[in-house]
């Protein structure tokens, strides 16, 4: 290969390097930050193709999206002195690059950590003044809402915009979970006691009323019963009479042979009296 094609090629080289050393891009998802000598001299890049100075200049990129903190939880004292475990995540991003580089140098890491101090202490500032039952139920939106307001003012000389704070779960201590458990299954028995025990008073209550209407309910059948056997008997009675003043002959007679009737009903019956006894006075003649 001769001189001059070998010159060529390392000219070529050399300005494929040097265009590569100077040009860089900007994506439409990043911030970029332009140094010389490591001082900052521009910041406001729109996506496109830019070039820098090599050795004298460099760029740094950081993420334009929206980020998200998963903090583990926050062992947070309630106003009524009680520990909870809040489990939150932060929706952020970078708003002023600049200030975002100086406070933090660039590094996601130590901005997330000063988040997290941040939101863990408008977190106590919110729940210290109220009750669990609050934390949980009614009050809920309204402490998030709270907490990334206070967050975003703290944080934006920062170059940090707080988006949105959501509580994710609230929990007791592992050690006061237990107690707090025993605590309410030792009240709900008491309640479950209270209520067996009225239930049972009235189902004493209820049976001695029922009680009381059967006896009186029996008693009342009782008297109509042996009212009308009463009546019937009277009635059969004056019938009676009435039939024995009519023939009182035929009636001693009709009496005579139901008497029969009854005494020989069966074949093995035996009865041992004189023939002229009284109870077979109608067996002789009749009478003239």
């Amino acid at each position: 290969m001769s001189m001059n094609k070998m010159l060529v090629i390392f000219v070529l080289a050399a300005v494929l390097g040097g265009v590569a050393l100077s040009a860089f891009t900007v994506d439409q998802r990043e911030y970029a930050i332009k140094f010389q000598l490591g001082k900052i001299i521009r910041s406001d890049f729109e996506p496109g193709l830019y070039f820098k100075i090599p050795f004298v200049n460099n760029v740094s990129k950081f993420d334009k999206r929206i980020l998200t903190l998963d903090s583990r939880p926050e062992e947070i004292l309630t106003g009524e002195k009680k520990n909870v475990l809040v489990d939150y995540f932060v929706k952020w991003r970078i708003s002023e690059v600049p200030d975002f580089y100086r406070t933090f140098g660039g590094r996601e890491a130590d901005a997330e950590a000063r988040m997290s101090q941040t939101i863990k202490d408008g977190l106590q500032s919110e729940l210290g003044d109220r009750t669990i039952r609050e934390v949980v139920s009614g009050d809920r939106a309204t402490i998030m809402n709270n907490v990334a307001t206070n967050a975003n003012d703290k944080l934006s000389p920062f170059g940090i915009e707080v988006i949105d704070v959501r509580i994710k779960q609230i929990e007791l201590p592992p050690k006061v979970r237990e107690s707090v458990f025993l605590r309410m299954s030792a009240e709900r028995e008491r309640i479950a006691k209270e209520h067996r025990a009225k239930g049972q008073k009235e189902a004493k209550i209820i049976r001695a009323r029922a009680d009381r209407k059967r006896t009186e309910m029996l008693a009342a059948a009782n008297r109509k019963s042996e009212e009308i056997r009463g009546s019937g008997d009277a009635q059969a009675t004056e019938t009676y009479a009435r039939a024995y003043t009519q023939d009182a002959d035929f009636y001693d007679f009709y009496r005579s042979l139901n008497a029969y009737r009854k005494s020989f009903n069966d074949k093995s019956d035996v009865l041992v009296l004189e023939p002229d006894s009284e109870f077979f006075r109608y067996f002789g003649k009749a009478s003239k």
